[in-house]
This record gives C-alpha cells, sequence and structure tokens, in this order.
C-alpha cells in the first residue's frame, strides 16, 4: 500500500507539494481550512528573484524559476505562471553600490550568470525613467520577475487530484491520534484522515497548528503587509508599463507593472505580531494604510517614495485600492525546512518571510526528499548539483540571516 501523507494547506507551498508527493506515487490527502488560495498566496506581490544574498536561496530560486518556466510541462494547465520581466534594486549610496556589487559576485558564483550591477549612465541608458539624480547604480537579473499565483495553486491542485489526491476544504484540523512523538491520523470536522507523513504548509498559522498537532514552537511572527495599486496616467504610456520590471527604489518602496493600465506598490513598515488574526482579518485595513486616508497615509508615502526614484509615477492619477495580508515572518527571514523535533512524522514547511510563492517548487523538491529519506538532509540535488539547506534547518542559530528582504 502506498504510503500516506497529510498535507495541511492549500496555497502554492501545500498544493506543489501535494502534486510532487502525488506524483511519486504517495496516497495524498491535503487539508484546507478555507478554500484553495484563502491565505497569504492570494494576496502577495508574487515577486520571483534569485537577487538573494544566502547562497543556499539563490541556488533553490534558479531551481524554482526554472519550475515555473516549464510548470505547464510538469503540472498542466494552459498558462506559464511566471512573467520573466526582470527585478531592478536601485542603489543611491557607495556603500550600497559596493554591496551590490558583492552580491553580484556571490549570486554569479551561485550559478546566477546573468545577474549583473550597472553603474549610472548604463542604469538609465537602459532604464531611462529612472531618475539619474536619485541614484548611483543598481543590481539587475532579466529572468527575476512575477507570478500569477491563482494559477500556480489552482493548477496545481487539479493536477495532484488528477494523480489520485483528495483534495479536503473547509477542514480546519482540530486535533491528532497516535503516540508519543507520532501522528496516526489527523482530525478535522470533515472526518479523520491517516496519516505515515504530516506536512505542516501553513506559514503564517503555523504556531497554532503547531499546538494542536504536538509540535515544537518555532519562532515564526505573523505580520501584516499591504500592497496598493496606482492608476497610470502622464507620460509613462500602457506599453512602457507594461515592460517595466519590478523596481526596488533606496528607500525599500517598490513596484511592479499589474497591468498595462495599474502599479502595484509596496513597503514594508514596522508591525506588531498578530499570532492570534483570522482568515477575515486578512482583509482588514488599518486607517493609516487605507488608500483614501489622505497625504499622511503610508499608501501615499510609498507613492511619493517611489516617484523620487522615478518621476513618471509621480504623474500617475492616484492610489486606487488597498490590500492586505500577512507573512509568517522568522528572525533571519529563512524559512524552516524539515522534520519537526517534537514529532518524529511531521515535516514544517514554513516561515517564509514574504518569500513562500517564489519558494513554492524549491519547498515540493526539499519536501519529497525528506518524505523519501524518513529524515532530515543536508542537501537536495537539482540544476546538476547538490544545494546545501542548512540554512533553513529547525533548530539552527539564528544569527546570520537573509540580508535581501523587502
Amino acid at each position: 500500500m502506498a504510503q500516506r501523507a497529510v498535507v495541511i494547506g492549500a496555497g502554492i507551498t501545500g498544493t506543489l507539494v501535494g502534486h510532487a508527493l502525488a506524483r511519486r506515487g504517495w496516497g495524498v490527502t491535503i487539508l484546507e481550512a478555507e478554500h484553495v488560495g484563502a491565505g497569504s498566496s492570494s494576496r502577495t506581490a508574487a515577486g520571483i528573484r534569485q537577487q538573494f544574498s544566502t547562497p543556499e536561496t539563490v541556488m533553490g530560486m534558479r531551481y524554482a524559476v526554472q519550475a515555473y518556466r516549464d510548470f505547464r510541462t510538469e503540472v498542466g494547465g494552459d498558462d506559464v505562471p511566471i512573467v520573466q520581466s526582470g527585478y531592478l534594486f536601485l542603489l543611491a549610496t557607495e556603500e550600497d553600490l559596493a554591496g551590490g556589487r558583492a552580491r553580484v559576485r556571490l549570486q554569479r558564483a551561485c550559478g546566477l550568470s546573468e545577474v549583473e550591477c550597472l553603474e549610472q549612465d548604463e542604469l538609465v541608458r537602459r532604464f531611462p525613467w529612472v531618475d539619474r539624480h536619485a541614484v548611483l547604480g543598481a543590481t539587475w537579473c532579466p529572468t527575476d520577475g512575477f507570478l500569477h499565483p491563482a494559477t500556480v495553486y489552482n493548477e496545481a491542485a487539479s493536477a495532484a487530484q488528477r494523480l489520485g489526491a483528495t483534495l479536503v476544504q473547509r477542514a480546519p484540523v482540530t486535533g491528532v491520534e497516535g503516540g508519543p512523538g507520532r501522528i496516526d491520523a489527523v482530525l478535522t470536522p470533515r472526518g479523520r484522515f491517516p496519516a505515515d507523513l504530516v506536512i505542516d504548509a501553513t506559514n503564517a498559522w503555523s504556531p497554532r497548528l503547531a499546538r494542536v498537532l504536538g509540535g515544537t514552537e518555532l519562532p515564526i511572527a505573523p505580520l501584516k503587509r499591504y500592497l496598493w495599486f496606482a492608476e497610470r496616467a502622464g507620460s509613462l504610456d500602457r506599453d512602457g508599463l507594461l515592460a517595466m520590471p519590478l523596481v526596488i527604489t533606496p528607500s525599500g518602496a517598490y513596484c511592479r507593472p499589474e497591468n498595462g493600465d495599474s502599479l502595484l506598490i509596496g513597503w514594508a513598515h514596522p508591525a506588531a505580531p498578530e499570532p492570534d488574526f483570522s482568515y477575515d482579518d486578512q482583509d482588514r485595513v488599518e486607517p493609516r494604510f487605507f488608500h483614501k486616508s489622505g497625504a499622511d497615509s503610508a499608501a501615499f508615502e510609498a507613492w511619493a517614495s517611489i516617484a523620487e526614484a522615478i518621476p513618471a509615477v509621480g504623474e500617475f492619477a492616484g492610489v486606487t485600492a488597498t490590500t492586505a495580508g500577512y507573512y509568517g515572518t522568522t528572525p533571519d527571514h529563512n524559512p524552516f525546512l524539515g522534520y519537526d523535533p517534537a514529532v518524529q512524522n511531521l515535516v514544517r514547511l514554513v516561515g517564509f518571510s514574504g518569500h513562500g510563492a517564489m519558494f513554492g517548487p524549491f519547498t515540493a523538491l526539499v519536501a519529497t526528499t525528506l518524505a523519501e529519506a524518513g529524515h532530515d538532509v543536508v542537501t537536495v540535488s537539482a540544476l546538476g548539483r547538490d544545494i546545501p539547506i542548512d540554512a533553513f534547518r529547525i533548530g539552527r542559530e539564528l544569527r546570520h540571516g537573509e540580508a535581501l528582504v523587502i
């Protein structure tokens, strides 16, 4: 009889993991407390980049980009879910520029040959909408870009079911059965689900789920994050907006085209953890972050900050919408990928710090490697090499984290 895996969470991580395990002959059940894509996967800025400062992440993201390019062949569906419009990190000081050069050297050493550091003249030549007085240079990778999240989780869920997986929605986990340090079955209002392996793919929800499963308390803080949408106007035409990469300005505010008439905007802000947030809280917008709160709103501040580096954005008609969701953030901004120390058949794939959507295919690779090994591993095989995953180990020292977080 096939081994049985219960995957908890039907966002990008859970559906891709469920599909990957089903392809390898596991009997898979995917449990979702609400509906497919109800959590952060449907509220993400959906960027995907290989420009990171942690070598393991750079290599893992190279794998993820290739997997998303091959999505129709490997998963199915009619659409490729990745748009490779590039990522442009604008750098304003000599110190920032030196750091950018160092990161590019590291990224190239990890196989990302197409990334480069652009000096000011070359930057403005390639991207003439950048204000040369606001920057000294940039790092640029043309194979980065953004995703269509709904395509990923809907097609992955459908593909998993075609392979025999069971998807159960409106099924919050209420308890487990099993002996000391092991789960034999997962309990929900919609039934009991036997398990040889349980996978936690709930990210920001993971701390509360761990208490139900008997798992280890991991330092994951659910933090609210906002996105806004600005309406195109002025000198930047529709084609020009569509050709724009995802741009991170020196202030940390970032933007990318949502379509030919709308620019998505984001900017991280100090936030207190909300460990008891509900699904409905994802759509709760605090007044300071609402786009109709005037010039003192965070939405207006983010728009204005981007306009300092990209003056054409300052000509836009205004910010027209606000959306929100939660990051499951760790102290070092790297995820936890591994077996739970307290439960021998529980794998935790959580704490992505805003990078869960882009990590998805690599997370699925790690999950299948862990499932087949039956214990933690130090590397996974991809792209013709062994990629170390010690930076994602549960129980690691949380001192040397990912530095390139937005």
